[in-house]
């Protein structure tokens, strides 16, 4: 008898009631733990809450060789005031799970909950097992990145953390996060009868920063920018507050901006600054981001502004980095080789604070242009901090490990899937670095929209990539 997706289900429920931002993986780490005690299984957690849990394997099965299922426990947060204690609210539309108002978190819960349900099966047949669950993937990869050398023995990885259900993933561009700080005076506001107004950016797609980065999105960054470089040739601004994007890896949906500007601006500036931002939305990106708007309303006077010289280095800065794709690949049709993206930049005490997202497949193209963006910053009297440098990966699409792959398609689901790499990234490069021979399949379930408000995931995939899990482990048995 196949066992069913059930109890995957029943786990992801429990799972998302765990909040789980990244950086903040203890409550889900801790239960990972219990869930290997109440099985009686063998784990292991490290310093950096990265979990494995170690499975016999079947009986009769001994002499196979150890499979890993790799995933991650952290979810990127969008829509959440207090990710820290808000619990995600799924519910099912013709055929795909949603949440409400949040992100669903099935980017990587869904992954983990197979994993969790083969550990619990006593009728899924398999060899020795590994299952590896690693923490801040989505925010730096600093789980993978710092795991000791004997934390995982198999050499054979099912990552079960792609989006593409008709894929099977050989590849990922590298990575590069870096946190970038522009030092911030506040100065108290001079003129008392200044214009005051908040703009604001609502309504974007978003989406993820890497696998949705070709598609004719609007980042609230690049909105903000030109709408800012807009008024600047009219009039001399203060800037009062300003928070865009909702996650580092996330292309930003909204942006607020409260801003200053001389007391005889025309009436009915915030009209016609609004029109004219919203008639350039549309004309740029109304074929791939119908729903962004602007707004422009008048608002209270701010008791201090950011000195002008704090705005100028944003505004300079901005203007030189490089946004969205930078270039096709040559050698792999229809994918994105190098990109950048500006995840989030906020306003802080005492810094203007901006996320910059660098990938490529060349991981040279990756580690120059990361390099000339904080020199951007540098020249504009910024500190940069270099928080995640993860390399590209690429499988040997032939080897016998990813045919075998392939071929459980086929015979599960009647049709053979893609192999591709990906432009986003996985932790695959590190495992690659750590451990000498691994070899690595990522597949999953269809996930659309992930790091988003909209992210779903198709019912129907989960059971497909169930059963094809099911009888992959069994063949490598």
């Amino acid at each position: 008898m196949t066992p069913t997706t059930e109890r995957v289900f029943q786990i992801f429920k429990e799972l998302n009631q765990i909040p789980r931002p990244s950086h903040h993986e203890q409550r889900v780490a801790d239960y990972l733990c219990q869930f290997a005690e109440r099985l009686h299984l063998d784990y292991k957690r490290d310093a950096e809450n990265c979990v494995v849990i170690r499975k016999p394997a079947t009986p009769g099965h001994e002499g196979a060789e150890p499979i890993v299922l790799l995933n991650h426990m952290d979810m990127v947060c969008v829509g959440m005031n207090d990710p820290l204690h808000t619990p995600v609210d799924a519910y099912v539309e013709n055929g795909w799970m949603k949440a409400r108002g949040t992100s669903l978190g099935a980017d990587n819960g869904i992954g983990l909950s197979m994993a969790l349900a083969v550990l619990e099966s006593k009728e899924i047949v398999h060899g020795p097992m590994e299952v590896v669950t690693t923490t801040n993937e989505e925010d730096g990869m600093s789980g993978a990145s710092q795991m000791d050398k004997d934390f995982l023995k198999g050499r054979k990885v099912i990552n079960l953390d792609s989006e593409d259900y008709d894929t099977i993933t050989t590849g990922a561009a590298g990575a590069c996060l870096q946190f970038h700080r522009i030092p911030v005076k506040r100065m108290p506001v001079l003129e008392s009868k200044g214009s005051w107004f908040r703009i604001r950016f609502e309504g974007g797609l978003g989406g993820h920063s890497g696998v949705d980065i070709n598609k004719g999105r609007c980042s609230a960054v690049v909105a903000a920018f030109a709408l800012l470089s807009s008024i600047r040739q009219e009039h001399i601004f203060h800037l009062a507050s300003l928070t865009i994007g909702e996650a580092n890896a996330s292309i930003a949906s909204s942006a607020e901006i409260v801003v200053c500007l001389p007391s005889d601006v025309e009436s009915g500036f915030a009209r016609r600054l609004e029109e004219m931002s919203n008639n350039w939305l549309y004309e740029k990106f109304g074929d791939g981001d119908p729903n962004m708007r602007c707004s422009v309303s008048a608002c209270e006077p701010q008791a201090t502004v950011v000195n002008p010289e704090a705005v100028q280095a944003l505004m300079s800065c901005l203007e030189q980095i490089p946004q969205g794709v930078v270039k096709m690949s040559e050698t792999m049709k229809d994918t994105v080789e190098t990109s950048n993206n500006i995840g989030r930049i906020v306003l802080e005490e005492n810094s203007l604070f901006v996320s910059t997202h660098t990938r490529s497949f060349i991981d040279s193209e990756m580690e120059k242009l990361s390099k000339d963006i904080a020199n951007a910053f540098s020249n504009c009297g910024a500190t940069s901090e270099l928080v995640m440098s993860a390399p590209a990966w690429q499988e040997d699409q032939q080897s016998q490990f990813l045919q075998l792959t392939s071929d459980t398609f086929q015979d599960v689901l009647g049709w053979r899937p893609r192999m591709v790499a990906m432009h986003f990234v996985l932790e695959a490069g590190f495992f690659v670095e750590h451990y000498p021979g691994i070899q690595m399949a990522s597949i999953g379930p269809r996930i659309v929209e992930p790091h988003s408000t909209s992210e779903r995931v198709e019912l129907s995939t989960i059971e497909d990539i169930w059963h094809v899990l099911i009888e992959l482990l069994r063949r490598l048995s």
